[in-house]
């Protein structure tokens, strides 16, 4: 008995800890999905609070990882951990049940799980610390007081550290459709086999006090003005493969609105693209970016700006290109703002943030 509630221990103190590293590499990767559960429910008043509570929920989830291996505070840990797989039990189920969310990010973008492998996961985690919550007594602490506290508090400023690190310099691992040696015109194509969900469009009229659902091929016969028009909805008619390109609704506009993004990646010689999301931060980064300009124009490697806030970035950097991106599109290719790309024709060549750019072209 003692043994099999130790492997218990085990799995579950890795699991969580694993889930909480996974994570923590990439921090702003949780706080969007987190906004993405909040729009669909609403509540839009927490996204700006999303970042600390992807940053906390990180580090809560490997300190509790360590502390039920050590055998640390056992009985409050396993409250603590009753309580975190129950709210992550309800998002995936969630997730699972409404259709609403595709994944629930409970391994980040490195290993996507689907909602039903997320549900599984949850419900057996819950069945384990269940079972740790009532025998915790019969399975002695690995360590005294004093050196379990010291793993806790070592694996708390860890964790902590490691996401102060890669949110001023990227990522440690880039699991991102953008990374480093990805050519983005290939990420862009449907892979071979690919067989997309197939959806009927259905309507819904109202006539003599009736609801009357219909789709495009079956109108009603006697179809004229005095149905009333009430709602349409996408019915998903036969679900496809799953697979589908990485990169979706990509493009680069120049400042008029025109599609440049063959222009771009046409470019044979190397060039650098700054992606920044917005111009909230640019004057702390304007002095360096065009000491970086000057010293990259030397080797003849052309600089351009890729923003979704292309009227502040025409005024705060005159003579610099400017071309445009969807928000979301530089969110997902940039998790610090900005980030500077190293590009050879469609290729990411070399990709650093702004606190180590001087290293981008050797």
């Amino acid at each position: 008995m003692r043994t099999i509630i130790t492997l218990i221990r085990w799995f579950v103190g890795l699991l969580f800890i694993f889930s909480g590293l996974i994570k923590a590499n990439d921090p702003l990767g949780l706080s969007y999905k987190m906004q993405e559960f909040f729009e669909v429910w609403g509540w839009h008043f927490l996204n700006d609070y999303t970042l600390l509570f992807s940053l906390v929920m990180n580090v809560l989830e490997v300190v509790a990882g360590v502390a039920v291996i050590v055998g640390w505070r056992k009985r409050s840990v396993s409250w603590m951990l009753l309580l975190l797989i129950v709210f992550f039990t309800f998002l995936t189920a969630y997730a699972l049940f409404s259709g609403k969310i595709k994944t629930c990010g409970c391994f980040g973008d490195c290993l996507p799980l689907t909602p039903a492998m997320s549900f599984g996961k949850d419900i057996l985690l819950l069945f384990l610390i269940l079972i740790l919550l009532f025998t915790n007594r019969k399975v002695p602490s690995m360590m005294s007081e004093s050196g379990a506290v010291i793993y806790v508090i070592l694996s708390l400023f860890a964790t902590a550290g490691l996401q102060w690190y890669v949110l001023k310099y990227l990522p440690l691992v880039d699991c991102l459709p953008y990374k480093k040696g990805n050519d983005i015109t290939e990420q862009m194509k449907t892979p071979a086999g690919a067989i997309p969900d197939s959806f009927a469009i259905v309507f819904q009229y109202k006539k003599n006090g009736k609801d009357i659902f219909f789709d495009q091929s079956s109108f009603p016969a006697d179809f004229d003005s005095t149905y009333e028009y009430i709602d349409r909805k996408d019915k998903l008619v036969k679900k496809g493969n799953g697979l589908a390109a990485k990169i979706v609704d990509f493009t680069l506009q120049n400042i008029s609105g025109a599609d440049t993004t063959a222009a771009v990646f046409n470019n044979t010689n190397p060039y650098v693209l700054v992606f920044a999301k917005d111009m909230s931060n640019a004057t702390d980064w304007s002095a360096q970016l065009a000491t970086l300009k000057e010293k990259w124009a030397a080797k003849n490697i052309a600089v351009a700006i890729v923003t979704a806030d292309t009227e502040k970035a025409v005024t705060l950097f005159p003579g610099t290109t400017i071309i445009r991106c969807d928000a979301t599109v530089i969110k997902t290719a940039a998790r610090v703002n900005p980030t500077f790309f190293l590009m050879q024709g469609a290729r990411v060549t070399n990709k650093l943030s702004l606190a180590n750019a001087d290293a981008l072209i050797p």
